[in-house]
Parts: structure tokens; C-alpha cells; sequence
């Protein structure tokens, strides 16, 4: 299973001439998950349309954040035309304000906003809050580092962590995604976690309707889409059932014993 997780890891940018890797592929995958629990900073960034974005405007709504460089022509544009359709279905199963996305251009030189809208053009993201960001090379180095996103130079271009992570409500990392393929159950599933709130107590009805879509939304792997399946309320409803006439059962046959028998 390591080894297969390593194989995803380090998804490399051909480069030519060969270059050596200035990590291996243990380190990198060590580095990203070193990075889960860890909080992101409040750093500024500005996005394919010249706005600005500050991380701290994320809390309280869930982001998968992942990293490309614009001057690739085959890993980078391949990782978002496989992530698209995956964010679709998370947008269509969870709501498309339920989570945001965000691309960051890692390469701060070349990966100017014109260039990121090109970019995003390009392999056909039309998604709504999907946006594509980048910053000087010190922010973008720095919100690297929080994520456990590692790049380094190599002949014609870079050699990088192929790596989409999961951000909480908080602006935690929740999980890590590495590779470049991606089936619509390992976006959705960590996003329902941090969507719905898995992990937090039942102490209100919204708290407990969310818990509900939790438990209720499932993958349909014939039709290769999540749904709503009501098979939880009916389980619900037959083990209730079940177990109310085992009980009415056991109090009617105890009542019918004589009293003396029943005082013993």
C-alpha cells in the first residue's frame, strides 16, 4: 500500500535531460503528511481576475486547494481536467456554496493572473467558486510549506507533489489527496466529513440534519454519482419495528404468567 501511495505521490513533470530529484519520493509524501492538523496562515493572494483573496475569508467553509504551474503542458493541465469532473459532482451532491476551490499558480515569476485565466480557460474549468490564485513567491512558498506542497526546479520546468488538500471549516488540513486521477469518491468523501461535520456533537437540529445527509448520501458506483438513499430510515424504521414487538412479545407473555410466578 506504501508503495502505492508513493507511485501517486510524486506524479512528476517530465522533465527533459532527466533531473534528479531534489527529494525522494518518501520525504515528499512524509512532508505532506506532516501537514495534516496544521492551520493555514492568513496570507493574501489575487486571482485570475485581479481580485484579491485573503485565506482567513475561507473560514468557516471548506476548500480543496491544489497547486500547478502554468508552463506545463501535461501533468499540471491534466490534474485539473481530472479534478473537474470530481469537483462537479461534489458541487451537485453537496451544494456549489457548500466548499470552495482554489488552484494556486505556484510559479509567482510567470504565473500572473492573464496567465491563470488562460490557464483555467484552457482545460475547461467553469465551475462557480472554483478559483484559480497566485501571489509573490514568498506567500506562495509559505502557504507551500503549511500544506506539505513540495516543488523544486528541474530542466524545462518543475518537478512537484501531484497533492489536493482537504480544508476544514476551521482552515485546517483534513486530509490529503495525492495523484492525478481522481474518482468522484475521494473528493466527495473527506468534503462530506468536513461539509457535514462528522466529527461534530449533536447539539442542535441543524447539527443532527447534517449528520442525517452524512449517514444518507452515497456513492452509486453503476451510475458513478452520489445520492440520497433513504435505505438509512428504513433500516431505522424496520429494526424499530422489530425490536417494539420483541418487547411488546416478552411484556405480554410475562403478564400472562400467574402473579405467584411472576413474584418470583
Amino acid at each position: 500500500m506504501r508503495r502505492f501511495l508513493l507511485a501517486l505521490a510524486l506524479l512528476l513533470v517530465p522533465a527533459p535531460g532527466g533531473a534528479a530529484a531534489v527529494i525522494t519520493a518518501e520525504e515528499a509524501l512524509a512532508r505532506g503528511e506532516a501537514a495534516i492538523g496544521r492551520s493555514l496562515p492568513d496570507l493574501e493572494l489575487v486571482d485570475a481576475d485581479g481580485r484579491p483573496l485573503r485565506l482567513d475569508e475561507l473560514r468557516g467553509r471548506p476548500a480543496l486547494i491544489s497547486f500547478v504551474y502554468t508552463g506545463c503542458s501535461t501533468v499540471c493541465p491534466a490534474l485539473v481536467q481530472n479534478l473537474h469532473p470530481a469537483v462537479a459532482e461534489a458541487q451537485r451532491t453537496l451544494g456549489r456554496d457548500a466548499f470552495a476551490t482554489l488552484t494556486v499558480g505556484f510559479d509567482a515569476r510567470n504565473d500572473r493572473p492573464e496567465r491563470l485565466r488562460s490557464f483555467a480557460r484552457a482545460q475547461g474549468v467553469d465551475l462557480p467558486n472554483w478559483r484559480f490564485v497566485t501571489a509573490d513567491q514568498a506567500t506562495i512558498d509559505r502557504l507551500a510549506d503549511t500544506l506539505g506542497f513540495t516543488y523544486w526546479p528541474a530542466a524545462g520546468g518543475f518537478d512537484h507533489l501531484a497533492l489536493v488538500s482537504v480544508i476544514d471549516r476551521d482552515g485546517r488540513v483534513y486530509r490529503q489527496i495525492y495523484g492525478g486521477v481522481f474518482s468522484a469518491p475521494q473528493i466527495v468523501e473527506p468534503l462530506k466529513d468536513v461539509v457535514f461535520g462528522r466529527d461534530r456533537p449533536l447539539l442542535s437540529l441543524p447539527a443532527l440534519v447534517d449528520r442525517i445527509r452524512w449517514f444518507c448520501t452515497v456513492y452509486d458506483p453503476r451510475a458513478d454519482r452520489y445520492t440520497f438513499s433513504y435505505a438509512f430510515f428504513i433500516g431505522l424504521v424496520v429494526g424499530g419495528a422489530t425490536l417494539s414487538g420483541v418487547l411488546l412479545w416478552l411484556v405480554r407473555e410475562w403478564l400472562r404468567r400467574p402473579t405467584s410466578a411472576r413474584a418470583t
